[in-house]
């Protein structure tokens, strides 16, 4: 436990940045490999974990000290948080009775290209049929619950990169 605590900002930034590839990985595997195509709240999550990883990149890249890893770390989380909501809301979508399940409707495609941007967030946020269909589970636990425990990881990950950054920072003045 002693080597996380000993951790660089740039560490925890390489770390969580390793830990967002494997979860993009893993849903691109998933999908290409097992034929599970993502529905509009799976790709939504996916973006969020797109979201989270960019500052974690560029916080890698540029080592901050400090307050940097603060403010990197804090948008990383926001990402995380986001996708951590989002997942849920997938989970609780799964979880409704089928005749309370909302009907499908069109495809992110065709909503993206016709319907305003805010229109298709809360289109998408309250959700349909196709993202309430369970494809796939592991040990019981259905693929959104497998992404909301890699959000809630990542999560982690990134409180530990602000509270180690915010305390070299304290200490340096």
């Amino acid at each position: 436990m002693s080597s996380f605590s000993n951790l660089s900002a740039r560490g925890w930034c390489i770390i969580g940045s390793a830990f967002c590839v494997f979860m993009l990985a893993f849903a691109l595997f998933l999908q290409y490999a097992f034929d599970l195509a993502p529905c509009p709240l799976c790709i939504f999550q996916r973006v969020a974990v797109l979201a989270a990883l960019v500052p974690l990149i560029v916080g890698a890249l540029h080592n901050p000290k400090g307050v940097g890893g603060v403010v990197y770390g804090v948008l990383a989380l926001a990402g995380s948080v986001v996708g951590a909501f989002i997942a849920g809301r997938h989970l609780w979508l799964q979880g409704l009775p089928a005749d309370q399940v909302p009907s499908c409707g069109p495809g992110l495609d065709y909503m993206l290209e016709a319907l305003p941007l805010q229109q298709v967030l809360a289109t998408v946020l309250s959700g349909s049929g196709e993202c309430a269909e369970i494809d796939a589970s592991w040990l019981g636990i259905s693929l959104p619950g497998w992404t909301l425990v890699g959000f809630v990881v990542l999560s982690l990950m990134t409180l530990a990169l602000i509270v180690t950054s915010w305390r070299r920072g304290a200490r340096r003045r």
